[in-house]
């Protein structure tokens, strides 16, 4: 017993082909995007201003800037929580960003694992 294979779908070893020579190409500009992608810098204020949190693509922090207004040495949970805030912040923006960029050159066709 044969299946019958509508037109267009599976046709042979050229469309294989080119399937895969699709893929290597989305694999080179995805690899090449990361690399954009974990170079990028981002700045997030948080408390107001108070705080203000960069952060490269790859969620590394670079800088961690304090205004000494916010600096209470009897509130040290406010300055805590502030500083948690803007954190989070940060690698939030820096995973839509990526998770944005990404999706435009996927289709947003979900890859677990690729970033």
């Amino acid at each position: 017993m044969r299946a019958n294979i509508p037109k267009g779908m599976g046709g042979g070893p050229q469309n294989m082909q080119a399937m895969i020579r699709q893929a290597q190409k989305m694999q080179e500009d995805m690899a090449t995007l990361q690399a954009e992608l974990d170079d990028r810098e981002y700045e997030v204020s948080a408390g107001g201003g108070m705080v203000k949190v960069r952060i490269n693509g790859k969620k590394e922090i670079l800088s961690i800037d304090i205004k000494p207004d916010i600096v209470d040495p009897d509130d040290i949970e406010t300055l805590s929580d502030i500083l948690t805030a803007g954190i989070n912040e940060a690698i939030s923006r820096v995973d839509k960003e990526n998770s944005d960029a990404m999706g435009a050159i996927t289709g947003g066709m979900n890859m677990p694992g690729l970033f």
